[in-house]
């Protein structure tokens, strides 16, 4: 199984590495370039017109891994993959359509917030009633640590999970904020689901071979996406993200792992919600000299540093690859 897993990984990335020599290139050719948010820190100006859509690289990188690496999975009837790789493909889709909302509103404002919300959760509804209607999901809760399951009223459990996954999607979203940031921190969470899948046996090999293709993608993806960026992976690519990541936490049927495994994301997520409350709260001002966390690093809120771009994929790359950890030692015995 770890010789499936590193084909996967390795396949993954030299997909995403030699796809993205020509992506890079073709989306300059039509001038496919993201506008920069006019009340973020003045030097991301100069990123305006660098290339975005960049997230196809993993996209596809992933797609092909899933088709061939887990064609075995398949003739085995195990299809779990595939219904991970079509939600992610659904929300990238979504994601698409912002971004082409971007590109020619030529600002960066894209779909309305009701029209992505309201996709996303039918879109969330739909893949948690395809795992049930398949045998891949109970309506039980099982918890991390305290290796026990709980059950809860199938209807209620529908309708959390399909908010639990619309609201990882755009968690994931916020943190795709300076160069290779949301690529970074999602890494080692890719990493600890193909780990996860490892330990818990065979049954769980196109989970694996999903994730490692993803961690794969990834990591041929940073190599144009570290900072200073030729590409961002636009909402394409960060949308993709998270329903891959909620995917994979759904069909391994341990959903609460993401409060551990995505800490960052909630992190980030919970300092956009705190500015706005707090900005409405007092009338004007901010708690944070802006959200979300990294913008607030970047401009030396707290400490007066000024975090780099570099500085900041360091620090949450390490954050991410910590609870990450701690999240395998969460689970690792349940089987």
């Amino acid at each position: 199984m770890l010789i499936d897993l590193l084909i996967a990984l390795a396949a993954g990335f030299a997909i995403s590495a030699v796809f993205g020599l020509f992506l890079v290139s073709f989306l300059r050719k039509i001038k496919v370039g993201q506008a920069i948010r006019e009340d973020g820190p003045t030097w991301h100006m100069k990123k305006t017109g660098t290339p975005t859509m960049g997230g196809l690289m993993f996209v596809v990188a992933v797609a092909v891994v899933c088709l061939v690496s887990g064609w075995g999975a398949m003739r085995q009837g195990d299809f779990r993959h595939l219904y991970v790789l079509l939600l992610a493909l659904i929300f990238g889709a979504v994601g698409f359509l912002d971004d082409y909302e971007k590109l020619h509103k030529k600002q960066n404002l894209g779909l309305k917030a009701k029209q992505k919300f309201l996709l996303q959760l039918v879109v969330a509804l739909a893949f948690i009633l395809l795992l049930q209607l398949t045998g891949s999901l109970r309506p039980e809760v099982y918890i991390p640590f305290w290796n026990v399951s709980v059950h809860i009223w199938q209807p209620l459990y529908i309708v959390l999970a399909a908010f639990i996954i619309v609201g990882t999607v755009n968690a994931v979203n916020i943190t795709d904020g300076v160069d290779g940031l949301a690529t970074g921190t999602t890494i080692p969470v890719c990493l600890a689901f193909a780990v996860i899948a490892l330990k818990w046996g065979s049954q769980y090999l196109s989970m694996g071979i999903f994730a490692s293709g993803l961690l794969g993608g990834l990591l041929g993806f940073l190599l144009y996406n570290f900072n200073p960026a030729k590409i961002f992976m636009g909402d394409t690519g960060s949308l993709f993200l998270g329903g891959a990541v909620c995917g994979l936490a759904f069909a391994m049927d341990m959903p609460l792992i993401l409060i551990p495994l995505g800490m960052v994301y909630i992190i980030e997520t919970l300092s956009d919600i705190i500015q706005v409350v707090y900005f409405k709260a007092t009338h004007g001002k901010r708690f944070f000299k802006m959200a979300p966390l990294h913008h607030h690093l970047e401009l030396g809120g707290w400490s007066g540093k000024k975090w780099s771009e570099k500085g900041l994929f360091v620090l949450f790359f390490s954050v991410s690859a910590i609870f990450a950890v701690i999240s395998f030692l969460g689970v690792m015995n349940r089987f």
